[in-house]
């Protein structure tokens, strides 16, 4: 993977080595890390919220004490699936495994929606993302504070070129005032151990900083291979009477046993068990040999109709490897009484591989599969800045963000010499003896914003304004003359991508918001993925994806509630598909057009009632249409004008009550998620379902030399029910009325973990 010179990886971590945290918020958002009144804003924060008061947009947020309340180290997405219009999905009951992972947002999926840590971008956290990362790869759940949900484009100075339906942004928790340590061990099903230590420091003439270490290993809860985390993260924050600065470190590593992809018909004919075939080599092997016309396929896969595809049925192995480092370093400086400049820098390396025993290629004629990787490699950088002031009534913001990153593919094949642990570590040192492809690629991200808020009568009228310039440069060079992949170089940009909004405040209790945004999306390396003579054709005629968002919604509170009520309407045009001739484990070029616009009207609610000091309840009722517009073109027309997106449900309803009494801490919550199509000519659909999960702690309180020692116990999937978790893992299909497309995850089934948290 080429990198940066060793000169300029100097020159930025020493540059990351003075600054951390990203842009400054106003006094109605998510507080600045450098405030000293909230070094402990996991202690001090109110846990989640539907009422965002004064936001022009809909703005949720929840905060450690809701994440805490899950699992220790559950993704931090998973703790935002109660949210109205989420829809989180994943294989196992942590949100962890990366190719199961999947979120949706008002009728975009997680390509099209923008990460964020302390500013830092996380891409689009997709599965071999080229410019980001898992945020549970970027920092331990136990270490993050809040997370603010923005549906719409969110915030114009949001750090991501993908956020054409919303932003979710993670902030990391400050060090302890108090100097201490606390430890987190779990243990549950299939062999779970997960062991959290952090150190504090505490407040020292206003430096403070804390380390974690974070171990976690779990058997799959089928099949065979486990799957293993290790992570450290640093965080320092200096602060004086004008400002501070922030340094955050993580170094994350990971590898992960893959669970095999099911579809419709394999799930009937063969259980929701069924999974790769490791250890049993010589059923890989039948198979293997089946597909090249020698012998018949084992007697197994004999439950499953007759025409479908018997090789794909199931594989031998499969497992990805990820190794990260993330820098950011960041300032916030009041320069004068209303005047503040915020600058922050980062700078992340990813190595990653995924591995997979293929029976498409032979190692020899005895043994017919090979090992196949996907070699991946990032080398980013970036800063942002801005600069916020008063001037006369106008609340004035202008600022940037800027990227450089590099990236490696590569997809490489080796020997197999009979039944193979695989997943020990990177094929590093040794040569493949085929190469499918070698991509290079640079990605260059230029983003300049301003934006202007007013108040008006007493401030019961709010109105913000602005517009930003998003420019996004792709090129793609193949290092190996054979390579079916394009190279060249395409562009996405645009000068004025306006957002505007009004806030009007009815009563102490009562307002009203609407707003309007628009965006753009980068095209990424998609384009590249197509045959040299389908990019030079098509690279001229195609248009970068783009949304405008139609909001209006009321929010209320009082004594003992708040509730939201939120309408939108979003046009999202230039859709982007790509059309693959082959299977999706297979090496093959696609064809990439535009292929027309979907519209998405939904209705989101929530409420939270207390109604009792001990108790807090919180429903949430959201209705999405998301439909495609035009028809488009593949061998013929895909009459796909009106048809449902996929992996949208329509119908979601969320509960989630915690009681809390004495040193007693129960809650419980459930979640319908309505059906959703998995073909674009909904002729293939997965049913609805309902989950439930339950958490109960107890605090026991001083013992001896620990100032704080209590007692958790989850439960995960509650009743044990069995349904299809994550959709569209291999892409979807035109058409698949048998369901035999297998591109769908099982949900883990239920699951029980046991915690102790003990603080020195």
């Amino acid at each position: 993977m080429p990198k940066l010179s060793l000169r300029r990886t100097a020159i930025t971590l020493a540059t990351l080595a003075a600054l951390h945290t990203g842009v400054a918020f106003a006094d109605d958002d998510v507080p600045a890390a450098a405030d000293a009144a909230s070094t402990d804003k996991a202690k001090t924060m109110d846990a989640v919220s539907v009422v965002a008061s004064g936001e022009t947009r809909q703005v949720q947020k929840i905060t450690s004490e809701d994440i805490q309340a899950l699992a220790p180290g559950t993704s931090p997405l998973k703790a935002i699936d109660k949210l109205p219009g989420v829809n989180f999905q994943s294989a196992d009951p942590w949100g962890a495994y990366e190719w199961s992972t999947q979120i949706t947002l008002h009728g975009f999926d997680q390509s099209r929606l923008g990460f964020t840590l302390d500013n830092i971008p996380l891409g689009n956290m997709s599965y071999g993302t080229t410019t980001g990362l898992q945020v549970t790869r970027a920092i331990s759940s136990d270490n993050i504070s809040t997370v603010e949900l923005a549906q719409g484009a969110g915030a114009l100075g949001t750090a991501a070129n993908t956020n054409l339906g919303g932003t979710i942004q993670f902030f990391s928790a400050d060090p302890d005032a108090v100097a201490g340590a606390r430890i987190n061990q779990v243990l549950g099903s299939d062999s779970t151990t997960r062991t959290f230590v952090r150190l504090d420091t505490g407040d020292y003439h206003g430096f403070s900083m804390y380390v974690s270490y974070d171990h976690a290993s779990t058997d799959k809860w089928k099949g065979y291979g486990d799957q293993r985390s290790n992570q450290i993260n640093l965080k320092s924050v200096y602060q004086w009477e004008s400002g501070s600065v922030s340094l955050f470190y993580d170094e994350s590593r990971r590898k992960e046993y893959d669970y095999m992809d099911l579809s419709l018909a394999s799930q009937k004919a063969l259980g929701w068990k069924w999974d790769y075939l490791q250890p049993d080599w010589n059923t890989a092997v039948q198979i293997a040999n089946a597909y090249n016309g020698k012998g018949a396929y084992p007697a197994v896969l004999s439950p499953l109709p007759a025409g479908y595809d018997l090789v794909d049925s199931t594989y031998y192995a499969g497992g990805g490897i990820r190794r990260d480092t993330l820098t950011g370093l960041s300032g916030t400086f009041n320069l004068a009484e209303h005047t503040t400049l915020n600058l922050g820098t980062y700078y992340h390396d990813n190595r990653g591989e995924g591995q997979w025993a293929t029976p498409y290629v032979a190692s020899s004629p005895t043994i017919p599969l090979a090992m196949r990787t996907t070699d991946y490699g990032l080398d980013r950088f970036g800063g942002t800045g801005s600069l916020q002031f008063a001037l006369g009534g106008n609340e004035i913001e202008v600022g940037f963000w800027a990227e450089d990153a590099t990236t490696n593919q590569e997809r490489n094949y080796f020997y197999l010499t009979g039944a193979y642990n695989y997943l020990s570590n990177f094929y590093e040192n040794e040569a493949p003896f085929l190469r499918g492809f070698f991509q290079h690629y640079d990605s260059k991200t230029r983003m300049a914003y301003a934006s202007d808020t007013i108040r008006f009568m007493d401030d019961r009228l709010t109105v913000n304004f602005g517009a930003k310039a998003l420019g996004v440069t792709n090129s793609a060079e193949s290092l190996v003359p054979s390579s079916a992949l394009a190279q060249g170089r395409i562009r996405a940009s645009d000068g004025f991508l306006p957002q505007v909004g009004v806030n009007y405040k009815l009563d102490a209790n009562q307002e009203v918001y609407a707003s309007y945004s628009k965006n753009l999306a980068a095209y990424g390396f998609l384009p590249f993925s197509q045959s040299q003579a389908a990019f030079d054709a098509s690279k001229g005629s195609l248009n970068p994806e783009q949304s405008q968002t139609f909001q209006l919604g009321y929010r209320v509170h009082g004594d003992t509630f708040e509730a939201s009520a939120d309408a939108y309407y979003t046009r999202f045009t230039n859709r982007l598909l790509a059309v693959s001739p082959c299977s999706a484990v297979q090496t093959c070029s696609a064809i990439l057009n535009n292929v027309g616009s979907v519209k998405s009207t939904g209705v989101d609610l929530a409420v939270i009632w207390r109604p009792v000091e001990h108790v807090r309840w919180l429903n949430s009722l959201s209705y999405n249409s998301s439909k495609y517009q035009d028809d488009y073109l593949n061998n013929g027309v895909v009459a796909t004008d009106g048809k449902y997106v996929v992996g949208i449900p329509s119908w979601m309803f969320s509960s989630d009550l915690s009681y809390t009494w004495g040193s007693w801490r129960a809650s419980i919550d459930g979640k319908y998620t309505g059906r959703r199509y998995i073909t674009y000519l909904n002729d293939s659909e997965v049913p609805s379902y309902w989950l439930f999960d339950l958490g109960v702690s107890y605090d026991i309180g001083t013992v001896s030399v620990l100032k704080d020692l209590s007692l958790g116990l989850n439960v995960t999937n509650l009743l044990d029910k069995k349904y299809y978790a994550t959709t569209g893992t291999n892409g979807y299909v035109a058409s698949d009325p048998q369901g035999w497309n297998q591109t769908l995850m099982a949900g883990a089934p239920r699951q029980v973990f046991f915690s102790i948290n003990a603080k020195f």
